[in-house]
């Protein structure tokens, strides 16, 4: 019986021990920092997730420039982003359209932009959204003026297709009506004669000298007698409007 007593007794006390270094086990365990391993799906759906966000960003900045530069866009050409770009050279120097054979078509396309389609190598205008026409976007016209004519640049020179050319001469008149593009008048030579009183021009002009005479004014009228049945069929005609 005191054999027995002393193997349980022992059994308690290793039991004890056994359940205090356990839960120092579990302290410790609280202590170290948690790790969780994730699965590939999860890290690949992370990747997509990045990825769409900076798409998204990507697509938040553009429209954001666009919509800056919408109602002024004379303030592109003075951005660093446009001398990134272009420099100081114009937007249509270095722009080459893709054709068939080494000679170019005559005509440049009617338009780039068709609904939501785009051609693959638009013109120098539609090629960048930033690039507004306005005719108080002066710089830019300028780009399309001869500084020695004072003549906007052919479409077959600077490759912008029609609609755009269409709309760079309106501009361009608008321009120049409200003062903003200057114009050139050609020179006149100014002669005192032609804006004298007795010019030829600007005098009295003589009566012909058939009326003073009292002759017909062809001399062949005269000679041409009318038949007297026709005459007087046209009088009978018209009998009650002849007094």
């Amino acid at each position: 019986m005191a054999a027995s007593m002393r193997i349980i007794r022992s059994f308690c006390t290793k039991s004890t021990l056994i359940s205090q270094s356990f839960r120092q086990y579990q302290s410790c365990l609280l202590r170290l920092p948690v790790r969780t391993v994730q699965s590939p799906a999860a890290l690949q759906s992370r990747c997509f997730c990045k990825a769409a966000s900076l798409q998204d960003e990507a697509a938040a900045q553009a429209t954001e420039a666009l919509s800056r530069y919408k109602d002024r866009p004379w303030d592109y050409l003075e951005s660093e982003e446009y001398m990134e770009k272009y420099g100081s050279s114009p937007v249509w120097v270095n722009y080459r359209r893709n054709h068939k054979g080494g000679i170019p078509p005559q005509k440049t396309r009617k338009t780039c932009i068709r609904g939501d389609k785009i051609c693959g190598n638009p013109c120098p205008i539609c090629r960048d959204p930033n690039i507004i026409i306005h005719h108080q976007n002066v710089k830019l016209l300028q780009q399309f003026i001869s500084p020695h004519t004072g003549m906007v640049y052919d479409s077959t020179r600077t490759g912008v297709c029609l609609k755009q050319q269409k709309k760079l001469d309106k501009a361009v008149v608008m321009a120049r009506d409200q003062g903003l593009l200057p114009f050139q008048i050609p020179y006149v030579d100014f002669s005192r004669e032609d804006y004298s009183n007795s010019h030829d021009a600007v005098g009295s002009t003589p009566p012909p000298p058939s009326l003073l005479s009292g002759s017909s004014w062809y001399t062949w009228y005269s000679e041409i007698t009318p038949d007297d049945q026709e005459v007087a069929k046209v009088k009978k005609m018209y009998k009650a409007y002849l007094k």
